[in-house]
């Protein structure tokens, strides 16, 4: 299972905070406890307003790379921001994200073109996002096929199904699932995401929507999530689930973290 650690999103009011009091510190200690805790790529947003985001994109993802040996998740809604603070990228990571709102593959397509570079594709459009299957089916293949174009293979590319909110559409995970299902018939290499707290948004008891997302969905075959991994319950919901999917050696992993106290309850020192 692919982890991209999502903690550093300017849309969090305490990262908001630090990025506007240029707080580098903080900004280190998230991308440091992220690798630590089994990150595989560490996503940076700034979630400023459209004036200051390259620079403060610049600033993260400078703070990152010297923090941790991580790749990075590029994460703006603005193609031509990622455009310009691309090349202040060290090493090749994923793009977060394209769709078929606007120019976004024109924009981002040709700037991986030829490179290792990854990307995250939302089943949207300029409608928005739909409501159906088969609608989110058809979207995906339009965005495989433009990537072909540019030599970008089905294998780099994350599909995110953009689940609902399960408190608005009682269909959510099933139409998640359906959709996964359906993408990877046709393209078997194709990977597939999800922003896992999209699900719960709405509800009491999140997190615990939020683990049993993460569990069904990994069932289905979602090969990665945007996730926090310094949060110890899901990341022992993960483990676990890749434990019992057999893709855990003598459950090796598992039992190593919990042996360093990456998982399961918090232990407390006997007084």
């Amino acid at each position: 299972m692919i982890i991209i650690g999502e903690k550093i999103n300017g849309t969090i009011p305490s990262v908001k905070k630090a990025i506007e009091a240029k707080d580098e510190e903080f900004i280190r200690d998230l991308a440091v406890r992220q690798a630590e805790a089994g990150a595989d790529y560490i996503d940076v947003c700034a979630g400023t307003a459209p004036e200051i985001e390259e620079e403060t994109l610049i600033w993260l993802m400078d703070i990152v790379q010297d923090a941790v040996d991580k790749p990075l998740c590029i994460d703006s809604p603005n193609p031509r921001t990622i455009e310009k603070v691309f090349p202040y990228a060290k090493r090749p990571g994923i793009i977060n994200s394209v769709s078929e709102e606007g120019d976004k593959c024109e924009v981002i397509y040709p700037m991986i073109q030829g490179t290792e570079w990854q990307v995250i594709a939302l089943t949207c459009d300029n409608r928005g996002i739909p409501s159906d299957v088969q609608t989110r089916v058809d979207i995906t293949k339009i965005m495989v096929e433009k990537a072909q174009k540019y030599g970008i293979t089905p294998d780099r590319i994350h599909i995110d199904p953009l689940v609902m909110a399960l408190s608005a559409d009682n269909k959510s995970l099933l139409n998640f699932i359906e959709t996964l299902t359906a993408v990877k018939e046709l393209y078997p290499t194709i990977k597939v995401t999800s922003g896992l707290s999209n699900i719960s948004f709405g509800m009491p008891l999140r997190k615990v929507i939020n683990q049993h997302f993460l569990t069904l969905a990994m069932y289905a075959g979602m090969d990665s999530a945007i996730l926090d991994p310094c949060n110890r319950d899901m990341l022992t919901t993960l483990l676990a689930t890749e434990a019992l999917l057999g893709r855990d050696r003598f459950c090796r992993n598992f039992a190593n973290a919990y042996r360093k106290n990456k998982i399961g309850p918090v232990k407390v020192a006997e007084k």
